[in-house]
């Protein structure tokens, strides 16, 4: 690990630091520290801050991170696109947020992304971007950039994501799966910033996994790590087929699409009167419809979020006794579901894997909520422009 990406991760995580309290932290020779923080400076990374405290004699200076560093964050899920520009501790400089569909293929869909990364510097943002992360809703291969045969992504295969963003904006790019960029972001400034093995778990649309081994996500040989939406949980010839073709697979029975088709079946088969209602007022049933219902007593929404939630907890357990985590987050947006699902996570996860494993294991939601990818991409772009590839 260099020294200039430790220098600049230290002061992303701390705020600015004296060169004493730099040379304590990292061991370094101290002159050698100097020679590092001169070319800093020289590169638009750092600037002084004025004086220290005094620790007694000749006060130190302070470096801080330059105030003109800006990362811009990309969370692009299946209908909306989320962007936050940060400076380069990360902090939110300005954000926005709107709906849109994946279906409608990667040039429409990035060039909006660039539409609204423009807007945001003619409104003085930013000048100039020093990185751009970005996290999208299916598997990636991260060597290259690209997403590799993504179920809900027609069109995008191989589509070259990171070059074309690169070529727009002028800055370097990365690109990442986007339950890999929340799990980062929930260890970077949410409920799991002191864990080094974390399983992180999105229940959206659709399922999948974010998993960090000591500290670092693993993506597996070619980036599919953590895509439990499609573990097999029912024999392959039964049941629903997944967006992926197959069926017998956890997301084709959970999640928020096979949510409303569950709730929807209830409603017109007059399990449910209170969904049926519902259905006959608006015309449609989503997965917050079967939240609500649940909350306000419906057997039969509390039933389909608890059967969601065991198979859910099936899976999990299975990873527990493989992965060994020390912490689970639940993330994605069928938190909403609220205490029922968690519930039944926890009591399969606990049920079904090894005391060993589970004695001191957390299964919680997640603190960040839906602004966990902005922050998982933007700490993302930071450690590409820093040095570091996480």
């Amino acid at each position: 690990m260099n020294i200039q990406y430790r220098v600049l991760s230290l002061l992303r995580e701390n705020g600015p630091l004296s060169r004493a309290q730099l040379a304590d932290r990292l061991e370094v020779p101290r002159p050698r520290l100097l020679g590092e923080l001169d070319r800093l400076v020289v590169a638009g990374r750092v600037s002084e801050a004025g004086p220290a405290a005094s620790r007694g004699g000749r006060r130190s200076t302070l470096v801080q991170l330059d105030p003109g560093i800006r990362f811009a964050a990309v969370d692009l899920g299946a209908s909306s696109i989320d962007i936050e520009i940060t400076d380069g501790a990360l902090a939110p400089v300005a954000s926005c947020s709107e709906p849109a569909d994946i279906r409608s293929g990667p040039d429409a869909v990035l060039g909006r992304i660039s539409e609204l990364l423009h807007a945001m510097a003619d409104e003085g943002h930013y000048t100039r971007l020093d990185a751009i992360g970005i996290g999208v809703p299916g598997p990636v291969s991260f060597r290259e950039g690209v997403p590799v045969s993504p179920p809900i992504m027609v069109g995008w295969n191989r589509f070259p994501v990171r070059d074309t963003l690169a070529k727009a904006h002028g800055c370097p790019v990365v690109v990442d799966n986007d339950v890999n960029v929340m799990s980062l972001g929930e260890r970077h400034s949410g409920v799991a910033r002191t864990v080094d093995h974390l399983l992180f778990v999105k229940i959206g649309s659709g399922i999948g996994s974010g998993m960090q081994h000591h500290g670092r996500i693993y993506r597996g040989a070619e980036g599919c790590a953590g895509d439990i939406g499609h573990v097999q949980v029912e024999a392959e010839s039964e049941g629903p087929v997944c967006s992926c073709g197959n069926t017998g697979c956890l997301e084709a029975y959970f999640g928020g699409v096979a949510l409303a088709r569950d709730a929807t079946e209830a409603a017109e088969s007059g399990r449910s009167p209170a969904l049926a209602g519902r259905l006959a007022e608006r015309g449609v049933l989503t997965a917050q419809d079967v939240a609500e219902c649940a909350s306000g007593g419906d057997n039969t929404s509390v039933n389909l979020v608890r059967a969601g939630g065991h198979r859910v907890g099936q899976v999990l357990a299975t990873l527990v006794s493989f992965m060994n985590p020390s912490m689970i987050v639940i993330g994605g947006g069928l938190t909403g579901l609220g205490y029922p699902l968690l519930a039944e996570i926890r009591s399969v996860v606990y049920k079904r894997s090894l005391p060993l494993a589970t004695g001191n294991l957390p299964i919680v939601m997640s603190e960040l909520g839906p602004r966990a990818g902005v922050v998982g991409a933007a700490f993302l772009a930071s450690e590409l422009a820093y040095g570091e590839e996480s």
